[in-house]
Parts: structure tokens; C-alpha cells; sequence
């Protein structure tokens, strides 16, 4: 690629960027959104969250889906789901399922290493 490719992709990109974030601010009083769809788009944070949290605790490094009691990253995420609707803190849950996940890692390494 040439220089000015490069720099002509940098300032497409940067320009679409632009316009789409701004395009709401620049409009938004203009556009009524419906009080249904407001209230489905309250929920568009935690279904992006498990939509990336999901398949990372289900699947293993070798991509195949992993539901046994030997996968971390499930336990602790089950661990982490308990305290939540337990305690319903987020910053605690996340301190705790990070916890849980760093004992059962080393639990894991130090049983293996026996």
C-alpha cells in the first residue's frame, strides 16, 4: 500500500466515525425514540456483556464446548452468578468470581504438578 492509501483509509475511517457518533447528538432532539423501544435498549448493555462472557466460559482453549467440573472459567463464573444474586454488588462479584477463578487456576496447577 501506498503512503496515501494509508492516510486516505485513516481519514475515511475517522470521518465514519465521526458522523455516526455524531449523527444522535447532532439530530437526537429531532427524533422521538418509543418508551418500548427505550426500555428494550435498557438491557442492550448486559446482553453485549453476555454475549462476550458467555462463549468464553463454555468453551476451552481448544475451541469445543467444555460443561465439566474441570473448567474453570465455568465454575467461577457459576460462583460469581450466586454471589451476585446474593449480594447484588457488582464490584464485589467481580472481585470474588476473579478469586474464585485464581484459586481453582492454582488448585489446578499445583494437583496437576503432584
Amino acid at each position: 500500500m501506498a503512503d496515501w492509501e494509508i492516510w486516505a483509509t485513516i481519514v475515511a475511517l475517522a470521518l465514519s466515525t465521526a458522523i455516526t457518533r455524531s449523527g444522535f447528538w447532532l439530530i437526537g432532539h429531532k427524533v422521538a425514540i418509543p418508551p418500548r423501544i427505550q426500555d428494550m435498549l435498557r438491557y442492550a448493555p448486559a446482553c453485549a456483556l453476555a454475549a462476550i462472557i458467555g462463549p468464553d466460559l463454555l468453551q476451552g482453549g481448544d475451541g469445543q464446548v467444555h460443561l465439566e467440573l474441570g473448567n474453570p472459567k465455568l465454575l467461577a463464573g457459576l460462583a460469581a452468578l450466586g454471589f451476585y444474586l446474593w449480594r447484588r454488588n457488582m464490584l464485589q462479584t467481580i472481585v470474588f468470581g476473579m478469586l474464585v477463578f485464581t484459586l481453582l487456576r492454582i488448585m489446578h496447577v499445583f494437583g496437576a504438578a503432584q
